[in-house]
């Protein structure tokens, strides 16, 4: 690219970003150019067997003193030196709140942010890459989150969005995503990286998922946008926390979040960087096996699960290094595990999809905490995109006091 990325309404040199190459995760002395973003994996150090992903560098000496002294703030302008370029608008993203459990737990509720969930912090950076990059409208396969948070971002950029998804996904996904003006395509799954290779290749679009069949590799500029979790995490407690426990799917989360708080200890923002947990569903959990037989990916297979948003067959390498390097582990968890963290977040006001609760999930499962400090767990989506949200209606009641007031006084005697 000859020239810096614009503002795609201004028409000005978008400057604030101080992103300088794409270098690869595989061997970070494998630098490329920051434009074109990647969106196959390195070509250098990719091989056969695994494509590896791409990360962001940035000319860390320049970054202001004064960055961390600010306030957070929602929209993610307000990261903008350690960001890729936001060329395109975006919804108020971020600045979600950390909500203390009884245990001293703290819950980041990602549910708060403009289409509930965490996807929208990925998207403001990936569509901006797209658009930074002259893309004629964005391609993306999700079960979800990923693909609401791309059709609202690719809708606020002016971009049309063509979003590959499971016909048993959720009737509200549907709606959310064609609501944003989206296409929706449901192909069998085996036909999905093809369609959407032919879709970037002939007609010009971005993908804003992964393309590639031989590991995940996604959006390089994608997860940079989850570095603001830590960022905000860091804020709010005056200090960086000693465990991230994250529902983890193919591992960009985990790997933004953990950089994240890597890039704070580098700045002398903290003192120290948190370890990170991935929880992966028990009917999946390709980055625990990956880390258990010392492989940069692992593909398993996928059983049923109602934490749909997370049963993915094969990891991020992203995953695989957030967890060594910040002496993290990676676990499964079941559906009845998760089920009973969602039932404890709603009775603290939260309300999160079963695969949302995963972080917490793990945490409660593995009963102890490595190290002493505050604990976060991550909830990434809101309850209303759960499979068996709006499954169920009320019968009607009786307008008769004395059944009512049993049904009252019986549920004020369960309150601890």
């Amino acid at each position: 690219m000859d020239r810096p990325p614009r503002d795609p309404v201004t028409e000005r040199p978008t400057v604030t970003s101080l992103a300088t190459a794409q270098r690869s995760l595989a061997d970070p002395s494998v630098r490329h150019p920051l434009w074109p973003p990647l969106t196959r994996g390195c070509p250098v150090t990719s091989t056969e067997d695994v494509a590896y992903p791409l990360d962001i560098d940035y000319a860390y000496d320049r970054v202001p003193a004064d960055l961390f002294d600010r306030p957070a703030a929602h929209g993610l302008e307000r990261w903008a030196p350690l960001l890729p370029p936001l060329a395109a608008p975006g919804l108020g993203e971020g600045n979600t709140p950390l909500v203390e459990l009884a245990d001293g737990v703290w819950i980041k509720d990602e549910s708060r942010n403009p289409t509930w969930s965490h996807k929208d912090r990925l998207n403001r950076v990936a569509v901006s890459a797209a658009v930074a990059s002259g893309a004629r409208g964005i391609v993306v396969s999700s079960s979800g989150n990923h693909g609401a948070a791309a059709a609202a971002y690719a809708a606020r950029a002016g971009l049309p969005c063509a979003v590959f998804t499971s016909p048993s996904a959720p009737p509200a996904v549907a709606s959310h995503l064609r609501a944003y003006g989206a296409s929706v395509l449901t192909v069998p799954y085996e036909s999905v990286r093809p369609l959407m290779r032919r879709i970037v290749d002939e007609l010009g679009f971005q993908s804003v998922s992964s393309v590639t069949d031989t590991a995940h590799t996604g959006h390089p500029f994608g997860p940079e946008g989850y570095k603001t979790l830590a960022y905000e995490i860091a804020l709010g407690l005056g200090r960086a926390p000693a465990e991230v426990h994250l529902p983890t799917g193919y591992g960009e989360l985990l790997f933004g979040v953990a950089k994240g708080f890597q890039e704070l200890a580098r700045l002398g923002v903290t003192g120290s960087v948190p370890r990170v947990y991935a929880a992966e569903p028990a009917a999946a959990g390709a980055l625990t096996e990956a880390l258990r037989t010392g492989r940069p990916v692992a593909r398993v297979p996928v059983g049923p699960t109602a934490a749909y948003a997370i049963d993915c067959e094969i990891n991020s390498y992203r995953g695989v290094l957030a967890v060594r390097t910040t002496g993290g582990t990676a676990h499964t968890v079941t559906d009845d595990q998760m089920r009973s963290a969602r039932q404890e977040l709603a009775a603290q006001g939260i309300w999160c999809e079963t695969s949302s609760a995963a972080g917490l999930a793990g945490l409660r499962a593995r009963g102890r905490r490595e190290s002493d400090g505050p604990v976060v767990c991550v909830v990434t989506s809101s309850g209303y995109k759960d499979i068996a949200t709006a499954t169920e209606g009320f019968a009607p009641t009786a307008p008769d006091w004395e059944p009512i007031r049993a049904t009252l006084t019986a549920r004020e005697s369960e309150r601890p």
